[in-house]
């Protein structure tokens, strides 16, 4: 056989392999674990040769990197020794080979297979696992020389200890998984949810005492069936004296079933109470509360009083969003009525109205809800029709329930700020 042509055939096949490492090298980098571990469970044995060769992956890309410099750099040579026979003038040969070659190895051995292994991750890693796992056997000695040169040049230059996968990190994932179609947008906001509900305290979520709807112990059968009747509350917290004593918790269907038809005393069918603080973790509230099988707690201040009670419906809420049930009015807390306009409940939190404005700004510390920052501001409690300006809001009381607000205007005036400077440099 003509000695060109054999030459031909292997930069040909050079190029091929120089592909398929550098598909391989892109495949075994974005593949999906989740997706590959899943199906190793249910038998597929070249899914499990991915998940070993991942695992072991220093060794892995010493291999693919040892394969693919071999094949380029024959692949270059033969084209020079191919180039210098076909073309008489030496240095124009060089140059010729170096132009074809760095065009071909660019586009057909790394360009276009990392391109198409990118699409098509789990597919490529399991399709080039066995031929790459017999080439890790083969190029053992190579690889294990280059293992100990890294160790040594890690020890040289140490890196920082790896502290894993960060809260921030784990978003940002889910925000890509959701912009790339994986995931739509309830199950991003599903998922962030139950991510962030580990940072959250009971101060966050509680519901103050104020509007605590609570009966004596001494209240008379009637009088419960009507608060029962009028809130549409299936659990009523029972205080001896005053709100800071409360003493149990009386369930609805304990009472009508029990005490209003049978004359059972509201005493004897009240479940037991639990008192928890503001800063208690909302992930150790909610296991108390299964542990205990009960629904709400009695949330208490630094000096013992009652300053709210928290229940199971409102940790739940925190994780799939707001639960309506058949006696609830719908109250929307933060509602947009134009590009830049919302109108806002003073009991929304202040953390999920600067989330909604995309505001990078954290509350006090003592400072829940949207009443409680308003006051901060002003310095005072409000009166209807005060206004003030903060982070670029201009934000205006609407109307007043005693000495708190009910709701208020907020006018978001950065946008349109941006958007006036754009006119006038327009104009």
């Amino acid at each position: 056989m003509d000695p060109q042509l054999v030459m031909l055939f292997v930069i040909i096949f050079c190029v091929i392999m120089s592909a398929y490492f550098s598909a391989t090298e892109t495949a075994f980098n974005t593949f999906n674990r989740i997706r590959v571990k899943n199906m190793a469970e249910k038998g597929n044995k070249k899914a499990a040769l991915v998940l070993k060769l991942a695992d072991n992956y220093d060794s892995l890309i010493s291999t693919i990197l040892i394969g693919n410099n071999i094949v380029n750099i024959l692949a270059s040579s033969l084209a020079t020794v191919l180039f210098a026979l076909l073309i008489a003038n030496q240095e124009a040969s060089v140059t010729v080979s170096t132009l074809v070659m760095t065009l071909v190895v660019l586009t057909f051995g790394e360009i276009l297979p990392k391109t198409l292994a990118k699409q098509f991750p789990e597919r490529f890693s399991m399709f080039s696992a066995p031929l790459i796992n017999f080439l890790l056997i083969v190029l053992t000695p190579l690889s294990f020389i280059f293992n100990l040169l890294q160790r040594l040049i890690s020890r040289i230059f140490k890196a920082e200890e790896d502290k894993g996968m960060t809260e921030e990190e784990l978003i940002s994932i889910i925000e890509e998984a959701e912009e790339g179609g994986g995931i739509d947008e309830e199950e991003s906001t599903l998922i962030r949810s139950a991510i962030e509900f580990g940072e959250l305290e009971v101060g966050d979520i509680f519901t103050p005492r104020i509007d605590i709807t609570a009966v004596p112990e001494d209240v008379d059968k009637e009088t419960l069936a009507e608060v029962f009747s009028e809130s549409g509350y299936s659990r009523i917290p029972v205080y001896s004296g005053d709100l800071d004593n409360i003493i149990g918790i009386v369930y609805y269907k304990d009472f009508f079933t029990l005490s209003f038809k049978e004359s059972t005393p509201i005493s004897e069918i009240m479940k037991p109470v639990i008192y928890v603080t503001k800063k208690m973790q909302v992930n150790d509230l909610l296991k108390d509360l299964q542990e205990k099988q009960l629904h709400m707690a009695v949330v208490s201040d630094e000096y013992g009083s009652t300053a709210g009670i928290v229940t199971l419906e409102d940790v739940l809420e925190e994780i799939v969003g707001d639960i309506w049930d058949e006696h609830d009015e719908i109250v929307e807390e933060i509602k947009q009525t134009s590009e830049h306009e919302y109108i806002v409940s003073g009991m929304a939190s202040i953390e999920k109205l600067f989330e909604e404005l995309d505001i990078d700004e954290e509350p006090e510390e003592d400072t829940s809800t949207v009443n409680g920052w308003a006051m901060e501001v002003l310095g005072r409690i409000p009166e209807e029709g005060d206004s003030f300006e903060a982070l670029g809001l201009t934000v205006r009381v609407l109307k007043m329930d005693g000495r708190r607000i009910e709701h208020l205007h907020v006018l978001d005036n950065r946008e349109s700020a941006g958007d006036g400077d754009e006119e006038k440099e327009d104009d």
